[in-house]
């Protein structure tokens, strides 16, 4: 019932981070890893942003957007060494991912999961390869060689995949056609 209430004053947006939040604080680190369905695979293909909370070390959120990518079914997020995802990943493993289509935003898809390695092992590659899918070039045009990059490689244990492989809203937009 207080959600509902909060529903009111809330933009849609707000709606997204706080459903981020609820799933990353729930649950523990402890669950099996989960496949990332096809839809969700195409849309960290696609050029869309995730959405990414961490807790903070009080417990607080920490949210930012960030380029994002998979190999298989773990997702790969690129960051610099030291920032405070990295920092707030190192302490607790803990992340959860909104992926949003920026042409359909009911086309969504949210990965609570838990961070498996942090490397800096392939991130400058890696950095180079998210920058020509977000940004049309062969390298990433903000290389500091003084900061190092390092690339989180993170076990989905929950996906909620997007709307359009469920059933009902599969009927749902039939029915509106």
């Amino acid at each position: 019932m207080i959600l509902y209430d909060l529903q009111q004053d809330l933009q849609p947006f707000d709606i997204f981070w706080l459903f981020l939040v609820f799933l990353l604080q729930e649950g523990g680190s402890e669950r099996k890893m989960k496949p990332l369905p096809d839809s969700v695979k195409k849309l960290i293909e696609a050029k869309t942003f995730a959405n990414v909370a961490t807790l903070m070390p009080d417990g607080s959120p920490y949210g930012t957007q960030t380029w994002v990518a998979h190999e298989g079914d773990t997702v790969l997020s690129n960051t610099l060494a030291g920032n405070q995802k990295h920092k707030n990943t190192e302490r607790n493993p803990k992340i959860a991912l909104g992926i949003v289509d920026p042409v359909n935003p009911y086309n969504m898809a949210v990965i609570r999961g838990h961070v498996k390695e942090i490397t800096f092992d392939g991130a400058e590659d890696h950095i180079d390869k998210v920058a020509k899918k977000y940004r049309g070039v062969e390298k990433y045009e903000m290389h500091d060689p003084a900061r190092k990059r390092i690339l989180i490689k993170i076990e989905p244990f929950r996906v909620v995949a997007p709307w359009s492989d469920n059933p009902r809203w599969q009927q749902w937009q039939n029915r509106q056609k």
